[in-house]
This record gives structure tokens, sequence and C-alpha cells, in this order.
């Protein structure tokens, strides 16, 4: 039960690169000497050879990946392999390996992300002019075009983008390495020599705190829990959309199956796996919320178990994004039918009701007529613009043409095509940017 070994072992090149760090920062310091510093360099050369190429000898007696390395260096150099942990413990050892990987795995968020939401924006140029229903209550509610539509996945990415960015950042910004066990350490450390090696932008001021803080942890978790709940609302509409019913996109069979029993299905896997993922994580941070909620400062065993759901987490994160830009990708959209979907007239109901209003009347006056005349339509079983109403005049049956309910739309942010074109450009932009 106390062994971490079994998960923790991915921490290794960022044990390794904060050993290198802290060894040079001992003979700069005079605790090594330069001999002594460059026999411990080669060794966690040697070390990591070993892990990398997958013949590194783990002991059933090593507790976590730190001790296997220590072990290990000691058997491969010699006594010098122990003066490597020299003013420093466990618990600032690991405060930074984990601070170095969310670090480095928030910056591997934000590349993917970045790549699917460029695949988004792409998708979206090529569709500029299809048109489809936009849904409230997965009832049809009024027409879009499917490029403004794919622009919503694209700004939630980019707030996505920035949420990790931030993690990368700020998040992990001061190097816990130098605080000891957690009241600092019996040696005159250059804890800053450490932070510019390892690109931490100042040392943790408080030692305390240093061994004790995962907000880092927390920060990712959260990032992670919003950037899958909004692929699993991209995933959900894909599962509806592939569907017979709505049939306005083919997935790649990459990222689809068939039936085991009935030869005719094309099952959207991938999609709904991508529904799913988001309660998963949002688990692990609330669960994770729960180890840290009323723990004594200042390290208790109890944070072992920052590392699980953290990497879980970076895994499905991953796959999940790779699944999505997989895809969107090589997704067919198929445009007479999100055309056919988009023409019924009585989507255009809230154009008429806007023109009465435009003409003196109030709003909810013209709501209650406009509702009267597609009860009316729909009780005949004919088309809006069929209907014979004086409500319905020359310049209202106009507006019942399936370009004018787009077109009109020409507001800010609004799905008319200029809108729209603008609104690439703005994506475009935005990518080509570094997030704050």
């Amino acid at each position: 039960m106390n062994t971490s070994l079994g998960f923790d072992r991915r921490l290794w090149p960022q044990d390794l690169r904060g050993s290198r760090a802290h060894a040079r920062m001992l003979a700069a310091a005079g605790v090594l000497s330069p001999a002594e510093r460059d026999e411990l360099l080669r060794g966690l050369d040697l070390v990591e050879a070993e892990l990398a190429g997958g013949t590194f000898p783990f002991s059933e007696n090593d507790e976590d990946i730190h001790m296997a390395v220590e072990r290990r260096l000691t058997e491969l150099i010699g006594p010098v392999g122990g003066k490597l942990h020299t003013a420093r413990s466990r618990n600032d050892q690991v405060a930074t390996d984990m601070a170095l990987f969310v670090r480095d795995e928030a910056g591997e968020a934000v590349k993917r992300i970045d790549a699917l939401a460029r695949t988004l924006v792409a998708v979206a140029e090529q569709h500029v002019d299809v048109a489809l229903p936009g849904y409230t209550h997965l009832q049809r509610a009024q027409p879009v075009y499917l490029a403004h539509h794919l622009l919503a996945y694209v700004w939630m990415l980019l707030r996505d983008r920035d949420r990790f960015a931030f993690v990368a950042s700020r998040s992990v910004a001061a190097l816990p390495l130098g605080a000891g066990a957690l009241a600092g350490v019996n040696f005159a450390t250059d804890r800053g020599m450490v932070a510019e090696e390892l690109g931490f932008d100042h040392v943790a001021p408080n030692s305390i705190d240093a061994v004790s803080n995962r907000d880092f942890v927390l920060d990712y978790l959260g990032a992670a829990a919003t950037c899958l709940t909004h692929l699993s609302r991209l995933g959900a509409e894909l599962v509806l959309w592939s569907s017979s019913e709505f049939g306005f996109v083919r997935l790649p069979d990459a990222w689809s199956s068939g039936s085991s029993i009935m030869p005719q299905k094309k099952n959207p896997d991938a999609a709904e796996l991508l529904r799913a993922k988001a309660p998963r994580v949002v688990g692990s941070l609330a669960g994770f919320y729960g180890v840290l909620h009323a723990l004594p400062l200042t390290y208790n065993k109890d944070m072992q178990e920052d590392k699980e759901p953290l990497f879980d987490a970076v895994d499905t994160l991953t796959v999940s994004l790779e699944a999505a830009e997989g895809m969107i990708r090589g997704a067919e959209f198929d445009e007479e039918r999100m055309a056919a979907a988009a023409s019924d007239d009585l989507i255009a109901a809230t154009d008429i009701a806007d023109l009465y209003v435009k003409r003196g009347m109030p709003f909810r006056e013209a709501h209650g007529i406009v509702g009267g005349l597609v009860r009316e339509a729909v009780a005949a079983g004919i088309p809006l613009r069929e209907l014979r109403s004086e409500h319905l005049d020359e310049e209202a049956r106009a507006l019942l043409e399936r370009s004018s309910w787009l077109e009109s739309k020409d507001s800010e942010g609004g799905t008319a095509s200029g809108r729209v074109r603008a609104q690439l450009a703005a994506a475009r932009a935005a990518l080509a940017s570094a997030p704050p």
C-alpha cells in the first residue's frame, strides 16, 4: 500500500532533470567537489539510458521512482551516489517533480488543443455557406451556417488553451526544491540557480507551503475537466448528427465500429467515448479536493493520491483531443441533408415577429400573432409560406426565403456570412498568437 512505484515511475524524466540541476548547484555552492558533480552527472546519464531503453532493473524494495533512481545510481557509481540527496528531502523533490510534470503536460495540452482548434477552423472554412438548423432544447430553432456552429467550439478551445497556458506558467512558477522536508536545509544552497536551470520564475518563498502545495495539480485537473466537458458536447453532437434520424455527418471508419450482430450499423464509438470522458476527470478533481480538504500542514502521505488522478487526467485528455481532431478532420458532412433540415420555414417565425416589431408592434403582441400563424400552418399540414393570412404580406413572405433567414443575422457575432468570415479571420489571428 505504501509503494507508489507502479504509477510514479513515469516521473523519471522530471526526477533526473531535477537531480542534475541539484547536483550542479551543490557543486557551485561548494557542498560537492567538481569531480563528485561530474561523477553524479555521468551516473544519471547511465540511469537515463536504462530507463529510456527499458532495461532499468527495478527492485521489489523500490518504494518509488525517486528511491529507485538513487539506488541504481549508487550501484553504478558507488558511494558518491548517496551524496546526491544532500540538502534535499523527498518532500521537496516530489513536489518539484510533480510541478515539472504538470508544466510539461500543460504545455502539451496547449499544443493538442491548438491542433484541434486549427482543424475546426479549416473545416469551417470549407463550409462557410452550408446551412443547418440551430437547436434549442433539441428542437429546430433558427438556421445557422455550419461554419458558425463549428467556430463555437473553437472559442471554447481557445479558452481551454488559455487555462492550460496559465497552468504551464503561473501555476508552477515557484520552485519547491530546496525547502527540505518542511523547514529548509542546513546548507548554503543557491535555490535561484536551480530555479533558473529548471525554468521556474522564482523560488517558493515559504518552505512549508513549498512542500504542501498541490494547487498546480488542482489547476491542471480543473482545466482538463472544463476542456473535456467542451469535448463531451462535441462528442454528443457528433453522435446525434451521425444518426439515421439526423444524417448530417459520416464519421471516419477509423473512429467508428460495426455492430457485432447488425451489419448495417456504423457506431460512433469514439464520439460516444468522447461524450463520456468528462465526468471521469471531474470526479478526479472532486476526489483530490477531498484529499487536500482539512489536511494539516505540511507533507502527509495522503498527498501521494495526487499522482493517479493527475496521470489519468493527462492520458484521458490526450486521447480525447486526438480522437476529436481525427473525427473532425475526416468527417464528411451531408450538405444537402443539412440544407433540407434548415429549409423548414417555421424556423423563420422569429424573423416575422421581428418584422412586426420594426413596424412598431410590441414584441409580445408580435410573438402571439406569429405563434398563432405557426399553429395554423401545423394544423393544416402546410408550410408557413402557403398559409393565407392578413398578417403575411409580401414583405413578410419575402422573409420566408431561406437566404434571408441567415443573412438577416448580421449583428456582431451573428451567423450572416460576412460576420462568419470576420469570425474566421479573428479565430485564425487568435491561433497565430501565443496564449496570454
